[in-house]
């Protein structure tokens, strides 16, 4: 069994949460088990080992997770995009619908530097809303965005076509 298949058959469905009819994907026994989370790692690395990759930005919350161990482990700048009002000093703010409502994300305007390849992560790409989003704020920003990746998509509700035009990846799909 390869480190996906592993990865994979560690990650749990969780029913009706969190609301009646969604089964939740839950990560968290890939997190607690070293060797997976290790593996997880591991596969984001050897995709980005000596790609000229300058930074790596992780999305609110659980792309931090991936996000700052990846750019430990390649030795290379993380930078967190937030939820409004998480960040201290002046932002880029992006606004986005959700299925009920909207959200608003920021990043630190002095975050990357015109022309800065970055890498962008989070754990899973749903319908891509908060990736669309985050991608413009990098944008707006001036970084050129080497790719996007997720461990898990959930091809099923389509996410991917909403960030047609990137790079994805995404080892663990259901």
């Amino acid at each position: 069994m390869d480190a996906a298949d592993r990865i994979k058959a560690a990650i749990r469905d969780v029913p009706d949460f969190p609301e009646p009819g969604v089964v939740f994907k839950d990560i968290t026994p890939v997190l607690s088990a070293p060797e997976l989370f290790r593996d997880a790692i591991d596969l984001f690395a050897e995709r980005h080992t000596g790609s000229g990759i300058d930074k790596i930005v992780g999305i609110d919350a659980r792309g931090f997770i991936f996000a700052a161990a990846l750019s430990d482990r390649l030795g290379i700048g993380f930078i967190p995009v937030r939820k409004m009002g998480k960040l201290p000093c002046e932002t880029y703010e992006q606004s986005y619908d959700l299925e009920y409502g909207s959200a608003t994300l920021t990043m630190h305007k002095d975050a990357v530097r015109d022309g800065e390849r970055v890498l962008l992560i989070d754990d899973l790409l749903a319908t891509g809303g908060t990736a669309s989003a985050s991608a413009t704020l990098l944008e707006t920003a001036g970084a050129e965005l080497h790719e996007i990746d997720f461990l898990v998509e959930l091809t099923y509700l389509g996410g991917r076509h909403k960030l047609s035009g990137y790079s994805i990846y995404a080892p663990i799909r259901y």
